[in-house]
């Protein structure tokens, strides 16, 4: 009978290709990226390596050389830095990076615990999916990353009405919206939603995504800033809560993601 306690899943999980060509393993980029404070490290590492069991007693080791807000920014989202730019890389997939975020979840929920008020958020993002397109693994993605980084993301889901999202950005005044696109049926549902928004005064960076929509495509209407990529999310979002407008944005674009393309 066939022991599945004994299975690798790391390695079920990895495709074969992405292996060979990787020029460095999980292990190697977090030794780079991780706090070099062992109690940190350790905290970091558990959410690197998907260790949701061990998370919430490191967590609780720890508070004993740092506070709860410490823990959080210096351990759990320097861990979750790290699955990101493995994703990006094409080593993690979906199923690491959402084990990866239910450890750091616990992790966060038992600092959270010994906070005296509500953790500070770094800002609040609105993300849906493009009017009549199902598709919302990469804004999955794209949230568990955003949430990880400490901000408030209000998840509108899939197939969400253009009125909706128009709607739900004017009273929530978000720092910044997202949308979705994988079918190009619907992509042309960004632009409607950008004039309907600055009809309202509301000019706000708008991040578009998916297969369906290219650079060329998103910066043809206003507010919009293309992303490519899930981990790329963050970034804008920093500037964008910093204060950069749009158009900043886009002047500084391939600066932001780390180059053109960022391939």
């Amino acid at each position: 009978m066939l022991d599945i306690k004994s299975v690798n899943y790391d390695r079920v999980l990895r495709r074969y290709d992405i292996q060979m060509e990787a020029k460095e393993t999980p292990e190697e980029l977090a030794a780079k990226m991780v706090p070099k404070d062992p109690v940190l490290k350790k905290v970091a590492e558990d959410v690197v390596f998907m260790r949701y069991k061990n998370v919430q007693d490191d967590v609780a080791a720890a508070f004993q050389n740092y506070s709860p807000e410490e823990v959080i920014e210096q351990g759990l989202i320097k861990g979750m830095d790290v699955v990101g730019e493995l994703y990006g890389r094409g080593i993690y997939y979906l199923p690491h990076v959402m084990v990866a975020a239910d450890a750091m979840d616990r992790g966060v929920k038992l600092c959270e615990s010994k906070m005296t008020g509500a953790r500070e958020m770094r800002g609040k993002v609105v993300m849906h999916v493009a009017e009549g397109d199902p598709h919302d693994i990469g804004k999955n993605i794209a949230a568990v990353l955003l949430k990880s980084n400490g901000y408030n993301v209000i998840d509108m889901g899939r197939d969400v009405a253009i009125e909706d999202v128009v709607k739900t950005v004017e009273s929530e005044t978000p720092e910044l919206v997202t949308g979705t696109a994988l079918m190009t049926t619907t992509m042309s549902a960004f632009p409607k939603i950008a004039d309907m928004l600055q009809e309202k005064g509301i000019d706000i960076p708008f991040i578009c995504a998916g297969g369906a929509v290219n650079r060329a495509y998103v910066e043809s209407y206003p507010m919009g800033i293309y992303a490519n990529k899930a981990i790329q999310g963050p970034a804008i979002a920093g500037k964008a809560v910093e204060g950069w407008n749009w158009r900043k944005l886009r002047e500084d674009w391939d600066e932001i993601i780390g180059g053109p393309g960022a391939k």
